[in-house]
Parts: structure tokens; sequence; C-alpha cells
């Protein structure tokens, strides 16, 4: 449920807009006489074609040159015109009219492409100015920036809407009162129960029945990976009603499986029960789902699909239930790739998405000790989202 921006293209498209930059050094291998690093980047951002000789077949093989094409284009369209690339440290930044971009590049003894990463840096804005971009993106938009409680920027800021796995920060908060009233606890083991495995993304989905993790190790893989098994997990630990509570206006509040199920086109019987319902009648569906199979990975990408089975918050909402939860130490795991944690002493994320609909949730501090929190969310049921815009105006 969880998509975002293609950074690192070494690898399969990852997961969620939070990828990290490789931590080895690119292969210094000698490339051909006439290609450097510098100008094999350079002339992806300008040459009329992308040419596939540029890779080595092993990179083609995981990511199509028309992928890389793609995300070549969104670069240059969301960033404007390419100005220059110079190095720095072991990557090298490329300036555009409009932003950065820092790039780390591999090439084979043949000067072939091995490993290419990307992480742009758009100019900064004005609130004002991405309030007004935003209002241009087709479907529903909302948008808040607080400095502390103090509301510097808003769009629609009290209208909930999707927000894909964000919503995991409702189950965190839940098991953090939980823990702090004493009727959890961190280091609490539990077995793996065939019952919570979901779809990924994640790993928990993988692991065998019984597999002995702590609580912590479920939530913070709900957190730094958007773990779906992790998250069904602890909804059932906490229990419903817990995460209920904090949320009045997601009852039943789904498990990512129970969402998973209702949404695809097999299942089209139960989703109209469902949709008929009311709230007692709803829980009856739900407890009547935990005997239908889940359904094939791949049969919920594409189109926007059922977006009213999905988990609904306000901007104000999820920046309060983000204060809540900010400070934990698995908050900082994975920080946002669309961002530079360096220029923060403290940076805690969460974003979701699926087909129709995209949330970036952040709370920031400076070193001034001064907190921000930032939240956008995107729905559009009518067409899939132009995620590098939203993502580039949001950073």
């Amino acid at each position: 449920t969880i998509a975002g921006m293609l950074f690192t293209l070494a690898l399969p498209i990852q997961a969620q807009p939070n990828a990290s930059p490789p931590r080895t050094k690119p292969a210094m291998s000698n490339p051909t006489p006439l290609l450097t690093f510098k100008t094999a980047i350079e002339r992806l951002f300008t040459a009329p074609k992308i040419q596939s000789e540029w890779f080595a077949p092993a990179f083609l093989s995981q990511i199509p040159l028309a992928q890389i094409e793609q995300l070549i284009a969104e670069l240059k369209t969301n960033l404007g015109d390419y100005q220059t690339v110079q190095p720095e440290g072991d990557a090298y930044v490329v300036t555009f009219a409009r932003g950065k971009v820092l790039t780390q590049i591999a090439l084979s003894p043949e000067g072939q492409i091995t490993l290419l990463w990307f992480r742009p840096y758009p100019t900064a804005i004005s609130p004002n100015e991405a309030i007004q971009q935003l209002k241009t993106l087709p479907g529903e938009v909302n948008f808040l920036v607080l400095e502390g409680s103090q509301e510097l920027a808003a769009l629609n800021a009290d209208r909930p809407l999707a927000v894909g796995s964000t919503f995991k920060l409702a189950v965190l908060r839940a098991l953090e009162q939980q823990i702090r009233s004493g009727q959890q606890s961190w280091a609490k083991v539990v077995a793996l129960q065939p019952q919570w495995k979901s779809l990924p993304s994640g790993i928990l989905q993988t692991w065998f029945d019984g597999a002995l993790v702590t609580i912590q190790s479920l939530a913070t893989l709900m957190i730094s990976q958007s773990d779906n098994t992790a998250t069904d997990a602890l909804i059932q630990i906490v229990g419903r009603a817990s995460v209920e509570a904090l949320t009045t206006r997601n009852q039943p509040f789904l498990t990512t499986r129970e969402a998973f199920i209702l949404k695809v086109p097999e299942n089209q019987m139960w989703l109209d029960r469902y949709r008929k319902s009311n709230l007692e009648q709803k829980r009856q569906v739900l407890n009547e789902l935990a005997q239908v199979p889940l359904p094939a990975g791949n049969s919920l990408m594409g189109s926007p699909t059922a977006l009213d089975i999905e988990w609904f918050f306000t901007p104000r909402e999820l920046c309060q239930l983000m204060k809540e939860v900010a400070d934990l130490p698995l908050m900082h795991v994975n920080p946002s790739a669309l961002l530079n944690p360096g220029d923060w002493t403290q940076v805690a994320y969460k974003g979701g998405s699926e087909p129709g609909v995209l949330n970036l949730t952040t709370q920031l501090r400076d070193r001034k000790g001064k907190t921000y929190c930032i939240s956008a969310t995107w729905n559009n049921a009518t067409a899939p989202l132009d995620d590098a815009k939203f993502f580039a105006l949001y950073s």
C-alpha cells in the first residue's frame, strides 16, 4: 500500500518514498577512456534520446529502459532545464533551474551504467506558492504546515482524505498508550500468527508461522518499512477498539488484510455487502472475512479501486498523532528521502499510498529546537497520481 518515486535504479523499484543511498561507494572500475562519471550523468539529461547501450544488460534486466526514460523526464519536468553537474564527495550534484539532484553512478569497465541513484532537492518555494500549485492537481488535496502549534499554511486542513499507510501512526499511538499504562511492553515477545499475515509492503508476510518477535520489532517494521503484517499484528495485540478510540471516523478500523480482500474484483460481493451495512453489520462482515484467503499481490495494481475502503484523516489529526509519537526512537530509523536529514536534529516521517491515494507527513526539529509538521494528502478516484510532481512540491 506504499509506493514512491524511484530513487535507486540499481535495484527493483522501491516500495516507499524513503529509499536511502547505497551504503558502499560506487564501484570505481575504470570506464572507457572517453567516458567519465560526470559525462555519463550529463549525457542522461542532455542527450535527445537515452540509449539502451549506455546500461549494463544486468541493470536493464531489473529496470526497463522505458522506466529510466520516464524518471529522467519527470526530473526534468519538475526541476526545469539542466544546468551543470559537479562532484560532491562520493557523489555528484546535478543542478537544474528549479532544484538539484544528488546522484551516484557506477560504470563497468566497458563504460556501461551498473548503478544509478537519485535524490532530488527542489528549490525552496513559499508555502503559499505550494498551495497554489497543489490547487491545480485533479481530485482532492489537503495541506498543512505547523511551527509548533502555530499554523503557517493550510489548504483544506480540516477535510479528511484517504491516507494509505499513514494510518499506522494511529496504531503506534494506541500501542504507545498501552505501554505507558503497563498493558504492553516493548520487550514483550509474541509468536507470529498466520491470521496476521498480509500482503507487502514489508517482510514479515514471508516469515514462518510462530516466529518470535518483540512488540518493539513489530512497531519498528510497521513504521520504517510500512510492514503490513506487523501492522495487522499490532492491531490484534492492542485491540481494534483501542485504535478506534483515537479516530471515531474510522470505524470499523480496518486491518490491511481486510482492506486488500475487500478491494479485489473477485470479492465484489463482500464489498457490496460491506458498503450496505451499518456499523455492527460491518463488524460481522469483517469477522467472516477472516476465512477468506488473501488475494494475489498483483491484483491491486493499476487504477484506483474502492477508495472508500481506506483510512481517513485530516492533516491536523495526522500532525497531532505524529507529535505524540515523534520522539520514539523507532520513528527515526528511516527518514524520508524527500529531505536532507542532516539539515535537522530530528526527523520523524510516515507516508502512505495506493493507486489514487498519496499522503506524506513529517515532523522536523531544527537546531534552535523548533518543531515543524508538514502533512499533505492527494486523492483522485479517476486516474493514477503524478507521484513525482507531488513529491517535488512537498520536498
